[in-house]
């Protein structure tokens, strides 16, 4: 194992990442659990989108989706991603490649409940990635979906969670001179180890 102390010290990364979120929860004015998301399409060719990270588990990250947009088609299709979460206020950024598997059960549908009404009714009125004529339609196709669906809908069935589960997370934090201190965790099996990477 790296010889790692202060902020990288600890021997198990998901409770390191825990641990800096919490920290950026403090300092970050926005959305501290923005990751920028990368897949690929069936060409090969990369896509990037920022999307909400809204859990570490004990071995893995999990976000939630409409399954119908593209970034969960390229998923379904080849099912490994990677992800940057970055906070100016600390200078410091997590990376993250691995497998993915969908979450469509019982945490997605509590999770779903846990959102805000609107944000719920507009799961199911979105057509999310697909071309849109206005505005307007979308307001009047999250007005119909409210009369339908009413005060408490259940979770669509083409939205739900995706689960990151990690082969490698890097740990980076802003040096002087730009020498930076980055520790790389590498997953093999079920044991971690770590190295120091030159900046």
């Amino acid at each position: 194992m790296a010889d790692r102390s202060g902020i990288f010290a600890g021997d198990n990364p998901f409770d390191l990442a825990r641990t800096w979120l919490a920290e950026a929860e403090a300092s970050e004015p926005n959305d501290p659990n923005a990751i920028a998301m990368a897949t690929v399409d069936e060409n090969g060719l990369p896509n990037v989108r920022m999307v909400l990270l809204k859990e570490i588990e004990d071995a893995a990250f999990v976000f939630y989706t409409n399954y119908e947009s593209k970034k969960a088609a390229e998923l379904d299709a080849n099912p490994q991603a990677a992800f940057v979460m970055h906070w100016k206020s600390l200078r410091r950024q997590i990376r993250v490649r691995g497998h993915v598997t969908r979450e469509d059960g019982p945490q997605a549908d509590a999770y779903y409940a846990s959102r805000s009404l609107k944000s719920r009714l507009g799961a199911w009125a979105s057509k999310q990635s697909q071309p849109l004529k206005s505005r307007a339609a979308l307001v009047t196709e999250v007005a119909k979906i409210t009369a339908l669906k009413g005060t408490n809908p259940q979770r669509p069935p083409f939205w739900g969670g995706f689960r990151i589960t990690p082969v490698e997370i890097e740990f980076w934090a802003d040096g002087e001179f730009r020498l930076h201190d980055r520790f790389q965790w590498i997953r093999d099996e079920n044991q971690w180890t770590t190295q120091r990477l030159s900046p």
